[in-house]
């Protein structure tokens, strides 16, 4: 059967979740763990990147302004102009309990980061 979730314009969260998303100098940085979507509107918002750790232990999470990632087809992998230094000073949350996605204080400081 024809894989149903995923065509040549659209995938499915479940496929986004794990892939690779690779920096400006086109080194792999993290996986995509989780993306956070807009309830009123149905826009994908956050990418939340986990980063770091080892085996997925120890790994921090760093939302970024979705539209900062470009799919690319070679490296099957999303690519985004941020570097790792840049990421290393970036808003992040090293467990679930530790970010409120209801504090716009929060959503403000991400795009602010990435001027998004």
């Amino acid at each position: 059967m024809a894989e149903n979730r995923e065509t040549g314009t659209l995938i499915g969260s479940d496929k986004v979740e794990g892939t690779a998303v690779y920096g400006a100098d086109r080194e792999k940085i993290g996986s995509i763990e989780r993306v956070m979507i807009d309830k009123m509107s149905g826009k994908v918002s956050y990418a939340v990147l986990s980063f770091g750790g080892f085996l997925g232990i120890g790994d921090d999470h760093y939302p970024l302004p979705w539209n900062s990632l470009k799919y690319d087809t070679n490296l099957g992998g999303y690519v985004t102009g941020i570097t790792e230094a840049q990421l290393k000073g970036a808003p992040k949350y090293a467990n679930d309990d530790a970010w409120n996605w209801s504090d716009g204080a929060r959503s403000r400081a991400i795009d602010d980061y990435y001027a998004a």
